[in-house]
């Protein structure tokens, strides 16, 4: 508990003196009243990816415990799609443990996540957050294990050239200042995401960075660490809203966008996944991936075609999912190899305390690196609806364990090569492809949605709901039409540029 609290940037933490998922409304409103905050924010994902907001003015004591207590009411037919007008009265209730102070407020403001609940007082089926909750509550009862995740959240900042230090051009990958032109600015969100909560693990300029038109555009990257699904993919939702906040303020642009121009790299948001039982890591056995590992393997491949109606969700998703680029299209796994959908990554498997061999003042630690391990989808980008996303995960890594051929199916799609180099063109042949189009990721969803709507996880309106998104591209031959006509491709950059 006390290295939890020691060095934590969250306000709140280190006021009311415990972790964040301890909060309760008396903590909330302790905070309040020994900081003066003026103004409380409730704030909830909708159907376009986007954090909505709603401002309270604290009026009183009685106000403030009447707001924390039963939450307010909102237009559920704004939010969602799938909510007809004539009853669309929904509530809105905050979750304590998501309280943070807003650093972009000029009058003292803090800011809570909240859940959707209907007219009878019940949990909104199909809300994105509630899902992501079965998602975790159904893995767990089958599993007896607990799923954690995280993301990584690659994005470009777009600002004038001012002409110097240029970056070479896709080579930007780990680079520093001056020839990366925005690690203050990143390290900046960093420290606001930090203070919201977030767990990050570190951040970084990425491979994309090119000059247009008077115009730099680097790609950025900030990573978390795995924790409890549900708050991972909280994390990533507040993460997003203080990245664009802060580029407002510094008049920057940024964009999650999937593809941003034609021949540059565009952005992923891949998710590491690991699971859990009693506080240790189940990933390894004996120093290798585990069984319990390859079967949630086994089960991501299975689903991975349906698994990008939730995170590749307009047409520019797939033209980033093309072959012989970073982004997979084969439905297969292998060890350290970016060619592949789902990454084991390296796993500090070794034997030797490394730490202790640069540094020969240290004594050998014997720390155990086993938490460390994860394994990573590399599919999803930033269009992903981040809850319908994480909770697809769950769903098909606990339907690894419910397959009777988990073990054989993750053997049969392992693969240890580059499988875009052409020597290596036979171990493509037999391997299941993803889907290229929003059309085409919709007909795999409606082919196996009953898993996903299996414990009631994902609600059958919320399956038609993103069926109808998809199909309504109608983009089945879109990557056909506009092969090498790069003026139509900058049309729909710029017309999905802002996603998610």
């Amino acid at each position: 508990m006390e290295k939890t609290l020691k060095l934590n940037p969250n306000l709140l933490v280190a006021s009311l003196g415990k972790p964040a998922a301890m909060f309760t409304k008396e903590d909330i409103i302790r905070y309040v009243c020994e900081n003066d905050i003026r103004i409380v924010n409730f704030m909830y994902p909708a159907a376009d990816g986007r954090l909505k907001t709603l401002n309270f003015a604290i009026n009183n004591l009685e106000y403030l415990e009447t707001i924390l207590t039963c939450g307010e009411r909102v237009d559920g037919s704004s939010l969602f799609p799938f909510i007809e007008a004539g009853s669309s009265d929904l509530y809105v209730v905050p979750r304590f443990r998501t309280a943070f102070a807003d650093p972009f407020a000029e009058i003292p403001t803090i800011s809570m996540l909240c859940s959707f609940f209907n007219k009878d007082g019940e949990q909104l089926e199909s809300s994105p957050e509630y899902t992501l909750h079965k998602a975790c509550k159904a893995f767990k009862e089958v599993t007896g294990m607990e799923f954690h995740a995280m993301g990584e959240l690659e994005y470009y900042v777009i600002a004038p050239d001012e002409g110097m230090f240029p970056a070479t051009d896709q080579k930007g990958y780990h680079e520093s200042a001056p020839y990366s032109k925005f690690a203050a600015f990143r390290t900046q969100c960093m420290a606001y995401i930090a203070q919201a909560g977030g767990q990050i693990k570190y951040g970084h300029s990425e491979v994309g960075n090119f000059t247009v038109d008077g115009m730099v555009y680097e790609q950025n990257e900030i990573e978390f660490l795995p924790v409890a699904a549900e708050d991972a993919a909280d994390q990533l939702m507040v993460a997003k809203w203080i990245i664009r906040n802060l580029a407002y303020q510094y008049g920057y642009d940024v964009t999650f966008a999937p593809k941003i121009t034609t021949g540059k790299a565009g952005s992923g948001l891949h998710i590491h996944m690991k699971i859990v039982k009693d506080g240790k890591n189940l990933m390894l056995e004996n120093g290798t991936l585990s069984q319990t590992a390859r079967k949630a393997i086994a089960g991501m491949m299975e689903l991975a075609p349906s698994i990008t109606a939730f995170g590749n969700t307009n047409p520019m998703s797939y033209f980033r999912l093309v072959p012989h680029q970073e982004a997979p299209t084969n439905v297969c796994w292998g060890d350290r190899n970016r060619s592949v959908l789902v990454r084991v990554p390296l796993g500090w498997t070794a034997k030797s305390d490394m730490s202790s061999i640069v540094n020969p003042l240290e004594k050998v630690s014997h720390y155990d690196t086993t938490q460390k391990q994860t394994v990573e989808m590399r599919s999803p980008d930033g269009s992903a609806d981040l809850y319908q996303l994480i909770a697809g995960l769950a769903v098909a890594c606990r339907h690894g364990f419910e397959m009777e051929n988990a073990l054989e199916l993750a053997e049969k799609t392992y693969v240890n090569v580059n499988i875009h180099q052409k020597e290596h063109a036979d171990k493509v042949q037999g391997l299941a492809q993803l889907p290229d189009s929003c059309s085409a990721s919709a007909d795999c969803l409606e082919k196996q949605r009953a898993i996903f709507e299996k414990y009631n996880v994902f609600s059958p309106a919320m399956i038609d709901g993103i069926i109808a998104r998809l199909r309504s591209y109608n983009d089945s031959t879109l990557r056909k039409e506009i092969d090498g006509n790069s003026s139509e491709m900058l049309k729909l950059v710029k017309k999905y540029f802002h996603c998610g």
